[in-house]
């Protein structure tokens, strides 16, 4: 089979790793940003589909579609976002006589609807959040929020993604929320209606993944914990979801195959739920109909390839397991790690990655490489850090092991707030809840003046060890003036700030460990990565988590006059 696959980036490298094992061939389509990144490279066939923007591209379902005839493929993949759920898109695969990867398309368009995704919910006996859809009047949505009771939820009827939802925590502020929500949703979706529903005070965000095929089969894979989240935007993943009353746990598994047998569901589909962490109580939040960017972690802890099941369940044929076949083992957590800066309330950056040194051990699903460029046109996710273990706790341990070991330099990342999340006492715990990010204040420091002494030495080093880089360096050492010589290093970061280094005044003693840095202060040696390119003048220093960037000045470069100083000009020095 030849599958075309409808995205880009980490997902479409994860496509075509199963695909290319199971014998498929793939074609990628790209935008011509991504002319150059690994998923085309890695393809069996590539072909261009328009320019950057979005519904000239990968939005495009007509050249999407002759893409596909143009490359003589037999099917097509969306992968997830974009056109994944988009019901048109999967009518239109099958009209042109391809087979469709993803379930059928009356699925997609009721899922895509929370107003008929709670009806069905309710017919298929799943527990829903007390809400109100009957109605779009204003009047009509008000006396319901009064029914339900505060505080109350307005959120978009269509999409998703955290678009088009607001908080009313009194009567008097219902209004407003109604307004802006409404505004968002149309903007998002070209869909204003609203639901009204019960707001969770304490609310975790757990779903269920299922799958089922084209014959009736149907199994569900256990429980996600997705609750650390950032304007509704999941940072970080893992499976089997903690501390649930057994009551519950089991609920949610059985309310997710009640409701994916309800719509005859042939393919991997989530169903997300809203826990209350106070009384156990759990309802219907939506249903996902695609493959999720936090699969990898029920893949670790059921030892399946979703993708491979994707597949055979659109082959038409059995998944090949019963519900009896799934065993859970151990536990999994997956980082997401975005081209993001957390200090600077999540901004997305880009950039050129410089370098890129995944940790032994781990999982690490991306889409990048060292020499991408990181361009503003598309997600700022970079790659997915997934570990798992025994235990929960090994688990845990184990990500923050990982995250000291990863580099990726040249490019601000979130790494370092990755590695702050794990250590927090309510992820430790496993007693998260959705507005955890919120109400906790976030790490500002990220410690680049410390670190910079330390590359300093780093990049001394190295130097050293390559031998002279110039004529006047292989002269040695020598004075011909009683002073002593105090080195200086001029450190420049990615955010244009310069750090002068005196080495003299270093209060550790550094070696290179191949590619880490030994760190000893009072006889407690600490060990990062690191990764200096001495030509280049770079280096990249891990530092609890966070790779920093800096580029080693010449001397020419910090101290000659700049042409517009008033003091002389650099032109003028021969």
């Amino acid at each position: 089979m030849r599958i075309l696959i409808a995205n880009r980036g980490e997902i479409a490298r994860r496509i075509q790793r199963t695909a290319h094992a199971l014998g498929h061939e793939t074609v990628a389509v790209f935008a011509e940003p991504d002319a150059r990144a690994p998923f085309v490279r890695e393809a069996t066939r590539s072909v261009r589909i328009g320019p950057a923007d979005l519904a000239e591209s990968y939005l495009s379902i007509e050249r999407l579609l002759d893409a596909a005839r143009s490359t003589g493929a037999d099917a097509v993949h969306p992968g997830y976002g974009f056109l994944a759920e988009n019901a048109a898109f999967a009518r239109g695969v099958v009209e042109a006589g391809l087979t469709w990867i993803g379930p059928h398309a009356e699925a997609i368009e009721r899922m895509g609807s929370k107003i008929e995704a709670r009806r069905i919910a309710k017919e298929a006996g799943v527990p829903t959040i007390p809400g109100f859809d009957a109605s779009q009047e204003p009047a009509d949505l008000a006396r319901a929020a009064d029914e339900i009771g505060y505080p109350i939820l307005v959120k978009a009827a269509a999409g998703g993604g955290g678009k088009g939802i607001r908080i009313a925590h009194e009567p008097g502020a219902f209004d407003a929320a109604l307004t802006e929500a409404r505004a968002e949703s149309q903007r998002a979706f070209g869909d204003s209606d609203v639901i009204v529903e019960r707001y969770v005070e304490r609310p975790r965000h757990v779903e269920v993944q299922v799958v089922g095929d084209r014959r009736g089969g149907l199994v569900e894979l256990g429980t996600r914990e997705c609750s650390v989240q950032r304007r509704y935007q999941k940072l970080l993943e893992e499976a089997p979801a903690p501390n649930l009353p057994d009551e519950t746990r089991a609920g949610l598994r059985r309310s997710a195959a009640d409701l994916a047998r309800a719509m005859g569901y042939d393919s991997t589909g989530t169903v997300e739920f809203i826990v209350d962490d106070a009384s156990g109580d759990y309802f219907f939040l939506e249903m996902n109909t695609r493959l999720q960017v936090e699969h990898p972690v029920t893949e670790c802890v059921t030892g399946l390839d979703l993708v491979a099941l994707q597949l055979r369940a659109a082959a038409n044929e059995p998944l090949g397991i019963a519900q009896e076949d799934v065993v859970l083992t151990g536990h999994a957590f997956e980082a997401r790690i975005n081209a993001e800066d957390s200090r600077a309330g999540f901004a997305p950056q880009i950039g050129r990655i410089q370098v890129l040194r995944a940790p032994e051990g781990a999982r690490f699903d991306t889409g990048v490489e060292a020499g991408s460029e990181v361009t503003p046109y598309y997600d700022p996710m970079l790659a997915k850090l997934i570990v798992s273990g025994p235990d929960r706790e090994s688990a845990r341990r184990k990500l923050a092991s990982a995250l000291e070991e990863l580099l990726i330099g040249g490019i601000v990342s979130n790494t370092g707030f990755q590695r702050w999340l794990v250590e927090q006492p309510p992820v430790i715990e496993g007693r998260v809840t959705t507005r955890f990010l919120d109400e906790s204040p976030l790490p500002q420091d990220d410690g680049s003046a410390e670190t910079a002494a330390l590359a300093a030495a780093a990049f001394a080093s190295a130097r050293s060890a390559t031998g002279p880089d110039s004529a006047w360096g292989s002269l040695g050492s020598f004075r011909t003036t009683p002073h002593r010589p105090d080195p200086v290093l001029a450190l420049e970061d990615l955010a244009g700030a310069v750090h002068d280094v005196r080495l003299a005044e270093l209060d550790a003693e550094v070696r290179l460990e191949g590619g880490q840095l030994a760190v000893t202060r009072e006889g407690v040696t600490e060990r990062l990565a690191v990764e200096i390119d001495v030509p280049a003048r770079r280096v990249h220093l891990n530092r609890a988590g966070e790779t920093l960037s800096f580029r080693v000045l010449s001397r020419t470069e910090r101290f000659a006059p700049a042409e517009t100083a008033n003091v002389g000009a650099a032109s003028a020095i021969v």
